[in-house]
């Protein structure tokens, strides 16, 4: 059914989404984003675990396919609708309870993607990057929202106006990830926890995950109205054209605030 990802059942009423290119280090292209969002929108699971095929959990944009298009749309003038990512609106909005088996470096639209998730059970390998800012662009909405919320606004901020890496230790310590786990058993880590929420009642725990949107998040399509307009500004510049230049060429950007 799915080209790039791949869905199955591993356990009663535990699904299993695994982002399946490896050759690029699980990087999303526009397919990628229809097939995730496909998959958690027509699961008939009771709980979700999503990963990526090793050795990353997903290095975000794929910058060929997806980065760089956008930003040549942009310096042609050409204006998308201002809009919450359907990818993002899914997994934001969805009543099922979704964990990230983090396996591998999360970084970009990957740290979102993990930032989505209602848990985080990381490996040791693990590694988390909120990258936008090399790249001369904002983050998206779960950058803005729930990683403040998790780890604090001062550490939040120093994550997302540096782009510093962090290991999966110190994710732990930021409280950005709930365990830390040997590689190996990831899997079976992130299995246990999602079997311990299948196994209760599906209506409650859906109504939890409906309640903690209510109390705690902010409006996503309002939010992601704004990320899509200051995207659209900021892949129009030159310091963007140079972070994915620089990136493509492997060289250290030098940026000009134009």
């Amino acid at each position: 059914m799915y080209t790039e990802i791949t869905y199955e059942m591993v356990r009663e009423h535990v699904g299993l989404i695994t982002i399946n290119r490896p050759e690029a280090r699980n990087a999303l292209t526009h397919t990628t984003y229809g097939e995730l969002a496909d998959a958690v929108a027509t699961s008939t699971a009771r709980c979700l675990i999503i990963t990526g095929a090793d050795p990353a959990f997903c290095s975000g944009d794929d910058v060929r396919q997806v980065m760089a298009v956008i930003g040549e749309e942009a310096s042609r003038g050409e204006v998308r609708e201002p809009r919450l990512t359907p990818a993002a609106g899914v997994l934001l909005q969805t009543d099922l309870p979704i964990i990230a088996a983090v396996n591998g470096a999360a970084v970009g639209w990957g740290m979102e993607l993990a930032l989505m998730a209602d848990i985080r059970v990381a490996s040791e390998r693990a590694r988390f990057g909120e990258l936008f800012v090399k790249r001369g662009l904002c983050c998206d909405v779960a950058g803005l929202s729930r990683l403040a919320s998790l780890v604090g606004r001062e550490s939040a901020t120093e994550l997302l106006f540096t782009g510093r890496i962090i290991d999966s230790t110190e994710a732990q310590q930021m409280r950005l990830v709930s365990r830390v786990v040997p590689h190996e058993g990831l899997l079976p880590a992130a299995i246990e926890v999602a079997e311990s929420i299948a196994a209760n009642p599906p209506l409650a725990v859906q109504a939890l995950k409906r309640g903690l949107r209510r109390a705690l998040d902010p409006d996503w399509n309002d939010l992601g109205r704004w990320v899509s307009t200051t995207l659209s500004e900021l892949f129009a510049t030159e310091d963007h054209r140079e972070g994915v230049r620089s990136f493509l060429e492997k060289r250290e950007p030098s940026f000009t605030g134009r």
